[in-house]
């Protein structure tokens, strides 16, 4: 915000950001942990998950819970360069469509759950729909800041730190 110069003269231009998306697809323990976290550092958090016996308002009070699928879910969500995504059911048949959307869009974070071999199998299944390295570089695997997390809260605390160091520090501070 500031004053700036116009052809009509000074003006004050007030900016208002958006406030940062996460957009977590999987009703999951994990997510159960991260909604609340991510509520609490102003993000606006949705759910994606299919699965109606997970994606219930009771197990993710006061955040937006979609039960469809991600392919269905995501377009209508707009998705942006102020969304953070992450993937966490460890089920490709959702996990997979969902990354094919975030790295599709200008995500500043995208993370997927899973092991190095598992996101190994996920490399490999998505070069063989087109993606490219360049692409699947975007996708931090394994999800989360390595502080040696066990539980769900632990595990959500790394994610949410990793994701906030990725939108706070510029690239060259990135580890």
């Amino acid at each position: 915000s500031g004053m700036e110069e116009t052809p009509a003269g000074k003006v004050f231009l007030t900016v208002y950001v958006p406030p940062p998306k996460l957009v977590i697809t999987g009703a999951v323990h994990i997510s159960q942990a991260l909604a609340p976290i991510a509520k609490l550092l102003g993000y606006d958090v949705v759910i994606v998950d299919p699965r109606t016996a997970f994606a219930t308002q009771d197990r993710f009070p006061e955040v937006t819970v979609i039960a469809q699928w991600p392919d269905e879910a995501l377009p209508p969500l707009n998705v942006d360069r102020y969304t953070a995504f992450v993937a966490l059911t460890h089920d490709p048949k959702i996990d997979d469509p969902a990354l094919l959307h975030a790295l599709s869009k200008d995500c500043f974070y995208i993370g997927a759950l899973g092991s190095r071999k598992t996101h190994g199998r996920r490399v490999e299944r998505l070069k063989a729909q087109g993606i490219s390295d360049d692409a699947i570089a975007r996708i931090h695997a394994p999800i989360g800041l390595d502080i040696g997390a066990v539980s769900p809260p632990e595990i959500a605390v790394s994610i949410m730190a990793e994701i906030t160091a990725r939108l706070r520090q510029s690239p060259e501070k990135e580890a």
